[in-house]
This record gives C-alpha cells, structure tokens and sequence, in this order.
C-alpha cells in the first residue's frame, strides 16, 4: 500500500479548483423524515461524475515524458470521460478500454471528449485486464480507475468540500465499487474529524468492499450483476481495501428495487437525474441499511450518467418499490356487474387503473369463476392495503 497524506488531497482541491464545477449541498426533507439529508449532487458534475476529479488531478501531475507516450485507462464509463476530459485538456492522446456492456451513452460521451475506445467483452475487470495488456504493447501510461493515490486524493476533495460547506455534519454516505471515492472521502474527513461517521454502500449484486472486509482480506467475486454497472467491480483495489479497512465505519448493501426507488425519488423530489450507482447512497438513507436517526447526514449522489432506456425500465421497478404502482389480482365470480363493482370501489378509494386483464379460462378457477387482473397507479404501500382492505370487505377474493 502506498501512504497518503491530506497534503496531497489539499494540492488535489487546490489543481481542480479552475477545473470543476461547483456542486453545492441539497437539503432534502422527504429522502428520510427521521434524518436531516443533505446531497451533494456530483451527477451535475462537468462529465457527469466525481471520476474528473481523480482523472484530472492524476494526469495533470504526469511527468512530461509520462504525458508523451499518452495514457490508457479502463471503466465502466464515468472513469472514461474523466480520462478523456483531463487528457484532452493536457493535450494527451487517450485510449479507454470499455466493457461491451457499458450503456451507449457513456460510450459515446467517452468519444466525444476526445478519446479512442476499445470495447472489450465482460465487464469491468476484463477492461482491465486488456488495458493492462495495451499498455505493455504500446507503452501507454497507465491511470488506474481507484486503486492510485493521487486518484484517490483528487476524490478526496469531496470530503473537504462537505466539511467546508456543513461543518457540523455527523455521517456521509459514500458509494463503492472498488473503492477510490470511498476511500478518498474517508480519508480525507477522518483526517480532520475523526469522530464523523462515514458509511460505504455497495449492490447487493456486487459487494465486493464489503465481502472483502468481512473476511478479513481482498476477495474476488466470481461475477456481479447490478443496474448499478459504474460499481459493478469483482475486486477492490490494495490502497482502497487498506483505507476503507481504516477510515470506513461500515459497509452496507442495497438491492437493484432500492436503488431503482432512489432514482426515482431523485427525479420526483429534486429533479435529479442519477444513474444506479450515483443513487446507492441514497437507497440506504431511504431505507435505513445505517444508522442515521436524527443525524445531519450527506449522502454523495456520485454521478447521473443512465442511458435513456434503462432509466425507463428503473422508473418501472422504482414505482413498484415504492408503492406507487400495484397490479392486483382477484378471483371472481363470472357474472354481470362484478367488474363494475371492483372498479366503483377502486375509484372511490382514489385508485387510477391502468390496464385490465380478465381470464376466463383457469385450471386453478371455479367452473363459473375468472382471474381479474387490474393494474393501478397508487400514493404509497398503504394505499395499496386500503384498496385491498375495501375489496375484501366488500367480499372480493384479493389473491395477491
């Protein structure tokens, strides 16, 4: 492991200071009525991720002879742009390997930036094994996407920002993947405040960080499987795992559903556009994975690039997370004037139905019976019980 020293985070913060945009705090007052929420929205970042800090600060202190030979980088899409931004302001030439799977939007991004793209088939570690390839080959200078302390440092400015904006703030919640924003972050508020807490949070379909530091020493995932794709990482890096050991109080996880409400709550409540990843902070605020009741808490909505189509499929799952979409289904008796007599309850209870769906035919059914299938646009999970309640009350068999 390579030391670090929050000189190094000061020199990082003072570098991009001409570069970044500034993304100042959010108070939040419906993420968790029982915190205090503030979001520090790095999505409105320039490339739309914290990644230009660690990308630019890392290149911008390459040596001439470093820079000549350009650099070659590997992600899972916001590490590209950072890449691709910080070289194309030094006047480097950047190659960026990319999983095949990274969303088209971040591909594209990517290029437009100024970058050449290599896609490789898998996910983000095989990007790293053929960036690793490459750069022997070609001899391109090599900026690692976390595991790097300068990378790390430049992410660390995060920390000092909230710090400087929120003095009194008591946790921060981080995502991980492999683990440079976390550690970064960390280090830097621990430095200078020992007694605030700071939690990672990682997709229960990756978690890796928090596998590793259960048992004790870097473990290596077999596969991940995440909406979150930017944190979908098999491994965590040597620097990263030794300072999240050190500086994080605790890693959690969240599940694809959770992370698909957090967008959605982004979107509705602050207008934000987050991707899985950026949102993962916010899910476990949202559904208390850490203990924050009554605290004044960040959460770092760490970047908002989605493509268009997955954000359409995640504002379908986040809507059924959180109670705002219900299709219930009901055995009936095939006679005149039970449809209408469903619906008139449904309506009266404030339901808006969406789509009907009725099936005569049924092994499981009554001769003279049929399955009713009705989808509805609802407030909230108890919403949904009071519609369920009417029905039964009124003696319709609710089968779910």
């Amino acid at each position: 492991m390579t030391n670090l020293d929050i000189k190094e985070v000061y020199n990082a913060k003072k570098v991009l200071s001409s570069v970044l945009r500034k993304t100042p705090l959010i108070w939040s007052r419906r993420l968790n009525p029982d915190a205090n929420i503030y979001i520090k929205p790095e999505n409105m970042q320039y490339t739309g991720s914290f990644k230009l800090r660690g990308a630019y600060y890392k290149i911008s202190q390459l040596t001439d002879e470093e820079k000549s030979r350009g650099v070659i980088a590997c992600s899972a899409g916001n590490h590209a742009q950072g890449v691709a931004f910080g070289a194309s302001h030094n006047g480097i030439k950047a190659l960026i390997c990319l999983p095949a799977s990274a969303p088209i939007s971040k591909v594209e991004a990517t290029k437009g930036y100024g970058a050449d793209v290599c896609l490789v088939p898998g996910v983000y570690d095989d990007a790293y094994m053929k960036a690793l390839q490459l750069r022997e080959e070609k001899g391109y200078t090599f900026v690692h996407p976390f595991d790097d302390p300068k990378v790390i440092a430049g992410q660390g400015t995060i920390g000092l920002e909230i710090l400087e904006e929120l003095p009194d703030v008591e946790a921060v919640i981080v995502p991980i993947g492999g683990g440079g924003l976390a550690s970064g972050v960390a280090f830097a508020i621990k430095s200078l405040h020992p007694n605030i807490k700071v939690y990672g949070v990682q997709s229960s379909g990756a978690p890796s960080m928090a596998t590793s530091l259960q048992e004790g020493k870097i473990q290596h995932l077999s596969a991940v499987s995440t909406i979150a794709d930017g944190i979908a990482v098999k491994e965590p890096g040597i620097n990263t795992f030794e300072l999240c050991n050190k500086y994080v109080d605790e890693v959690v996880t969240v599940s694809d559903d959770e992370i698909a409400a957090a967008i959605l709550a982004l979107l509705e409540q602050h207008k934000l556009v987050a991707e899985g990843a950026g949102a993962v902070a916010v899910a476990a605020a949202m559904f208390n994975k850490v203990p924050i009741k009554g605290k004044k808490v960040v959460c770092l909505v760490s970047g908002g690039n989605i493509d268009v189509t997955t954000l359409s499929r995640v504002i379908t799952r986040g809507l059924s997370k959180s109670g705002r979409n219900y299709t219930f289904k009901i055995d009936l008796y095939d006679k005149p004037g039970q449809l209408s007599g469903v619906c008139n309850i449904i309506a009266d209870l404030g339901g808006n139905i969406l789509s009907v769906s009725h099936e005569r035919i049924n092994a499981s059914s009554e001769i003279n019976g049929c399955i009713l299938r009705i989808e509805l646009e609802t407030l909230n999970h108890n919403h949904i019980e009071t519609i369920r309640r009417g029905l039964s009350e009124a003696g319709y068999c609710v089968i779910n």
